[in-house]
C-alpha cells in the first residue's frame, strides 16, 4: 500500500475555480425513487424568510471564499421553480453584491414541468437565470404515473417549448430502465426530447436507493441486460445526433456542457448554501467538506441564530486521491495529469502503481495529454474507482 502523505507533505499551489450551489428543499410532491434532500411543501413555502436564510448563510460564509470569483450558479432542489421569480431575482441581487460573479457565470435554475405557471420562465430569465434545466424524466404518462411524477406528457412538451423561447441554453433530464419500459419505448421518449433540439442531456438509469419508497417496495424493472441495451442505444443514438457523451450519464453540444457540474467532477470547489447544502472547499489548510443542517425549519433556525453548518470535515490526505478519482474518471475525456497535483496537492507519482494496475486490467489510457477511462473502465466504473481507496492493494 502506498504510504501516506504527512501533513507538513501536502501542497495546493492555487485555489481551484469556485462555484455556488443553492439548495432550494421543497417539491409539491417527493417522487418514489428520490433519496434527495426534498420534503413535501404541505403548505405554503415560506419563501421570504428561505431566502433571509440562505443569504444569511452566505455573509457567514464570506470568509472561507473572499476575493475568490464564482464562475457558475446552480439551483437546485428539491424544486426551486416554487420558488417566486421575484424571490430569485432578489437572491441573485444579493449574490452579485457579496460575491465577484463572473459576469458570464452560467446560472441554473432546476424546475419540474408540474410547478410551470404562465409566464414564469420569461420572469427568471428576466430575473438573470440563463440555464434552465427541466426535470421531464419521460414523456410516457403510463411510465410518469409509475415514477410518481406531478406532470404528464403535455406540460411537458409544453414546459420544453417555453423553455425554447427563453432560453438559448437548457436541458432536459430523462430516465430509463423505468417500470415496465421496453426498449423501443427509451428510445422513443429520447427522439422526443431530441426534436426539441436541447442543448444538454441527462439521462440516468434509474436505480433504487435506500430509505426510498422503491427501496422498501421495488418495482418491476428491466432486467440487467435489457437496461444496457437500452444504455448503448441511447449513447449510439445521442453520438449519431452531434452530442459529446462528456461524462457518464451527460451529453451536450459542443461547447454546452454545464460549468457548474463540470467543475465538480473536476474537483474543483463549489460552495454550497440551503438546507442540507454539500459543499467543498480548499485553502492553504487543507480541504474540506461542508454540510448544511438538513431539514428546512431546522436550518433557518440554526442560519437565524448563527450557525448553518451542521458539519465540517477536513478530507484525510490519504483518502483525496480516491475523492478526486471518483469526480475525474466520471469524464469522458478523463483529465490532464497535472490537475490530479493542481487539484489534491498531491504528487501523480502517489497513485502510479493503481494508475498502472488499471492499465493492464483495459480500464484506463495514460499518456502525457491525459487520463482517462476506456470505454471497459466507463462501464465498470466502481472497479475502476475501487483501486484507488485508501486501503487498497494491488490485486493480481
Amino acid at each position: 500500500m502506498n504510504r501516506i502523505l504527512l501533513p507538513h507533505e501536502w501542497r495546493l499551489t492555487a485555489s481551484p475555480p469556485l462555484t455556488l450551489y443553492v439548495h432550494f428543499p421543497w417539491c409539491v410532491r417527493k417522487c418514489p425513487y428520490c433519496d434527495f434532500n426534498s420534503h413535501t411543501a404541505q403548505d405554503a413555502v415560506p419563501e421570504t424568510r428561505y431566502i433571509d436564510a440562505l443569504l444569511a448563510d452566505l455573509e457567514q460564509a464570506l470568509p472561507a471564499v473572499w476575493g475568490r470569483p464564482v464562475h457558475a450558479i446552480f439551483m437546485g432542489g428539491g424544486t426551486p421553480s416554487l420558488f417566486s421569480p421575484a424571490s430569485i431575482d432578489r437572491l441573485l441581487a444579493a449574490i452579485r453584491s457579496l460575491l465577484p460573479l463572473d459576469p458570464l457565470a452560467e446560472i441554473t435554475l432546476e424546475a419540474n414541468p408540474g410547478t410551470l405557471e404562465a409566464g414564469r420562465f420569461r420572469e427568471y430569465r428576466f430575473a438573470g437565470i440563463n440555464r434552465l434545466s427541466l426535470g421531464i424524466q419521460s414523456f410516457n404518462d403510463r411510465h410518469l404515473t409509475a415514477l410518481g411524477r406531478i406532470h404528464g406528457a403535455s406540460e411537458a412538451h409544453a414546459a420544453i417549448e417555453l423553455a425554447a423561447m427563453h432560453f438559448d441554453n437548457f436541458n432536459l433530464d430523462l430516465m430509463y430502465a423505468l417500470p415496465g419500459q421496453t426498449l423501443s419505448e427509451s428510445i422513443t421518449d429520447l427522439d422526443t426530447a431530441l426534436a426539441a433540439g436541447p442543448p444538454h442531456l441527462s439521462c440516468y438509469h434509474l436505480t433504487l436507493e435506500p430509505n426510498t419508497p422503491f427501496w422498501h417496495h421495488p418495482p418491476d424493472l428491466p432486467d440487467d441486460d435489457l437496461a444496457a441495451d437500452m444504455q448503448q442505444a441511447i449513447e449510439q443514438r445521442l453520438e449519431h445526433a452531434g452530442y459529446l457523451h462528456y461524462e457518464t450519464s451527460a451529453f451536450s453540444r459542443p461547447g454546452q456542457h454545464s460549468r457548474h457540474n463540470t467543475n465538480y467532477w473536476q474537483f474543483g470547489d463549489y460552495l454550497g448554501i440551503g438546507a442540507g447544502a454539500h459543499g467543498k472547499l480548499s485553502s492553504h489548510d487543507g480541504i474540506v467538506r461542508e454540510l448544511r443542517h438538513p431539514h428546512p425549519r431546522n436550518y433557518m433556525e440554526q442560519t437565524e441564530a448563527g450557525n448553518p453548518l451542521l458539519q465540517r470535515q477536513p478530507v484525510r490526505h490519504d483518502a483525496l486521491a480516491f475523492e478526486f478519482m471518483m469526480n475525474a474518471l466520471r469524464l469522458s475525456q478523463g483529465f490532464h495529469p497535472a490537475l490530479f497535483s493542481e487539484r489534491t496537492g498531491l504528487p501523480l507519482i502517489l497513485v502510479q502503481a493503481q494508475l498502472d494496475t488499471a492499465i493492464r486490467r483495459g480500464l484506463l489510457q495514460q499518456d502525457d495529454a491525459r487520463i482517462a477511462p476506456t470505454p471497459q473502465g466507463r462501464r465498470f466504473l466502481n472497479d475502476l474507482l475501487a483501486l484507488f481507496l485508501p486501503d487498497a492493494r494491488e490485486q493480481p
